[in-house]
């Protein structure tokens, strides 16, 4: 196996944008009661760190098959190490209350694009 560090500055000569992030999956552990009783303050949360500019990325995950919600999330956050978004992660309402486990790992955004649109007369703005 290769180093992490060691990957990134590969992957940084190469001319990739090695980009690191960090990726919660957040699972159900307690049932769906709990989970509604604890959404605003995970809201709430999420803003928080979206609006502190730790939140890049954030929503439900499908079943294997796509055609089922199955309660699992995905919560991508921006910081400056993995203990910084182990902390994230553990002040999340969610996790903080056991109603959600998680697990985490650091992520090397290398290649990929997205566009975002923005409507200036019409106050739009769109992402793909």
């Amino acid at each position: 196996m290769v180093a992490w560090a060691e990957y990134k500055e590969t992957a940084k000569s190469r001319g990739a944008l090695a980009l690191e992030l960090y990726v919660v999956e957040s699972t159900p552990e307690q049932g769906p009661d709990a989970l509604k009783a604890t959404l605003g303050d995970h809201l709430a949360y999420q803003r928080t760190m979206e609006d502190a500019g730790k939140l890049a990325f954030a929503g439900p995950l499908s079943d294997p098959t796509g055609e089922h919600m199955q309660g699992n999330g995905m919560i991508v956050y921006r910081a400056e190490s993995l203990e910084e978004a182990r902390s994230l992660a553990e002040n999340d309402p969610m996790h903080a209350k056991g109603v959600r486990s998680f697990t985490i790992r650091k992520w090397l955004i290398n290649e990929g694009s997205f566009t975002v649109t923005v409507g200036l007369s019409a106050g739009r703005v769109g992402m793909e």
